[in-house]
């Protein structure tokens, strides 16, 4: 059974953080939003992109993360968040790209993805290799 604590590893045995073709990794991860987690009461996705300053470096982030909302013994816990960030450099087209689109705003995931795939800042960055991915879960 998927759970929070195992999600992702989970993931990383699907995408290779090595890999060069975000749209592959799009595509698991999509397969990857429509797989039950154990104690998830909602599905609560996001896509975000824009040129952020996080390690010294202006980098071009392209981000899909689920969020899982902890409860214990039916009380709020936390919330945790699992990354498939892809980082490229900040080429004048991209730079123009920013947009941060949440899940719980449509009527069902199969709208959301639908919506995302539309969008030009989700098409246009699928045209470039990341110089780097990384997946992660953190505790927000």
């Amino acid at each position: 059974m998927l759970t929070v604590r195992n999600a992702e590893s989970y993931l990383k045995n699907l995408i290779s953080e090595d890999t060069d073709d975000i749209k592959s990794a799009w595509e698991t991860f999509k397969a990857f939003c429509r797989e039950t987690v154990e104690g998830e009461e909602d599905k609560e996705i996001l896509f975000q992109c824009g040129v952020y300053n996080y390690s010294g470096e202006d980098l071009f982030l392209f981000d899909f993360v689920r969020q899982f909302t902890i409860y214990e013994e039916d009380n709020y816990s936390h919330i945790e968040q699992l990354h498939c960030e892809c980082l490229l450099e900040p080429t004048d087209e991209l730079k123009k790209l920013e947009v941060s689109e949440w899940s719980m705003d449509y009527g069902n995931i199969e709208d959301f993805l639908n919506h995302i795939e539309n969008l030009q800042e989700f098409k246009i960055p699928l045209n470039y290799k990341p110089k780097k991915l990384e997946i992660y879960q953190e505790k927000i």
